[in-house]
C-alpha cells in the first residue's frame, strides 16, 4: 500500500485541523464507547486503551470506555458500528486486517467500510512480518528460501488470521521467491508464537506488533517485513523492497471510524482530539513500544487510503481463491 505520506499529518499539526475551542464545542458531552473487535490484552485492545487513557487525561472527552466486541476476526465490532447511532458517541478502533480484507474474502458481509463507516483518523501504520522458529538452522530470509528449495515440503507457515494480510503477505513472499508457501490458520498470535517457540512450525506471518517483544528477546527471528522502508522499531530487519521486490511492499494501518451519517462538525472535532491524543509524546512512545508507528490523517485521507488498500489487495485475494462463506 502506498500511503500518501505528504498528506498525513504529524505531531502538533494534527491538532490544528480545526481551532481547538471549536473542536471542543462539537465533541460528544457524555459517554463515548470505543469498540474493539479483539479480546482484552491483545495488541489492538492495548493500543485502544493507551489512546483512550490519554483522551481522559486531556479532559475534552472525560468519559471514554473500551468495549470489546470479540468475534470473527474483528468483524462483529464492525457490524456493531454500522448499527450505532451516528452522533459521535460510538467509535470503532480497528486494524486494516478487520476493515479491508473482509470486504474481499467474505462472500456475504453485512457491512462495507466505504459506505457504512465515516473515517475519523488513522493512528498509525504497522508492517507485516515473516518470522522463523529459533530452532531453524537458518538466520536470514534468503537462507530460509534456500532451505525450503532443498525440500519444498517444508513450506508451511502459520498465519495469525486466515483471510487477512498476514495470510496474503505470506503468499506474496512465496510467489516473489518462487517457492510454495502454504498457510496454516491460527486463532491469533499467541498460539502461533507458542508453536513457533516450541518448534512445532518453522515459520509464521503476522503484524510486527505481534512478534516484536519475542524478536527483541531472541525467542523468534523476524527476517523480513512488508514495507517499502525499514520500520522505526525494526531498523535491523530488511524489507521485501530491500530484497528486490519493491512492488510487493505494503503497510497495515490502525484507524478510528464513526458510523456513516455522523455530522461533519462532530467528525472534525473527533479527528482533532484523537489526532492530538495519538501524537502526545507519552502515547507515541507507548505505541512504538508495542509495534505501531504513530501517524495520523484527515478523515478524507483515511477514506482514500481505505479504498485504495481494498483495490490493492483485490488481485492478491482473487489469485488465492480464498473465500469465507
Amino acid at each position: 500500500m502506498h500511503l500518501p505520506r505528504r498528506a498525513l499529518l504529524r505531531a502538533a499539526g494534527a491538532a490544528a485541523l480545526i481551532p481547538l475551542p471549536e473542536a471542543r464545542a462539537a465533541l460528544p458531552p457524555g459517554l463515548v464507547r470505543i469498540l474493539v473487535g479483539f479480546p482484552p490484552g491483545g495488541g489492538t485492545d492495548v493500543m485502544g486503551r493507551v489512546i483512550a487513557e490519554m483522551l481522559r487525561k486531556r479532559g475534552n472527552l472525560k468519559n471514554v470506555v473500551i468495549e470489546n466486541r470479540v468475534g470473527a476476526s474483528g468483524t462483529l465490532a464492525c457490524e456493531a458500528l454500522k448499527h450505532a447511532t451516528p452522533d459521535g458517541t460510538t467509535l470503532l478502533f480497528a486494524p486494516s486486517a478487520s476493515t479491508v480484507q473482509p470486504v474481499l474474502t467474505f462472500r456475504k458481509l453485512p457491512w462495507d467500510p466505504r459506505t457504512d463507516f465515516a473515517p475519523v483518523t488513522m493512528t498509525g501504520t504497522v508492517q507485516t512480518c515473516f518470522v522463523l522458529s529459533p530452532g531453524l538452522p537458518v538466520k536470514t530470509f534468503p537462507d530460509y528460501i534456500a532451505w525450503l528449495k532443498a525440500d519444498r515440503r517444508r513450506g508451511s507457515f502459520g498465519s495469525t488470521a486466515l483471510g487477512s494480510s498476514t495470510h496474503f503477505f505470506g503468499l506474496q513472499l512465496g510467489s516473489a521467491f518462487d517457492v510454495e508457501l502454504e498457510p496454516v490458520g491460527y486463532r491469533g498470535a499467541a498460539p502461533l508464537i507458542s508453536d513457533l517457540t516450541a518448534g512445532h512450525i518453522a515459520a509464521g506471518c503476522g503484524g510486527v506488533s505481534d512478534f516484536l517483544t519475542h524478536h527483541k528477546d531472541g525467542k523468534l527471528r523476524i527476517v523480513v517485513t512488508s514495507g517499502s522502508r525499514r520500520g522505526i522499531i525494526t531498523p535491523e530487519v530488511p524489507t521485501i523492497a530491500d530484497l528486490g521486490h519493491p512492488n510487493q511492499a505494503s503497510f497495515g494501518f490502525y484507524a478510528f471510524y464513526a458510523p456513516a451519517g455522523t455530522p461533519a462538525p462532530i467528525i472534525a472535532a473527533l479527528n482533532a482530539e484523537l489526532a492530538a491524543a495519538t501524537m502526545e509524546p507519552e502515547v507515541r512512545s507507548q505505541l512504538l513500544a508495542i509495534g505501531l508507528e504513530p501517524e495520523v490523517s484527515k478523515p478524507e485521507e483515511l477514506g482514500k487510503v481505505l479504498a485504495e488498500d481494498i483495490e490493492r489487495w483485490r488481485p492478491v485475494v482473487e489469485r488465492s481463491g480464498f473465500k469465507v462463506d
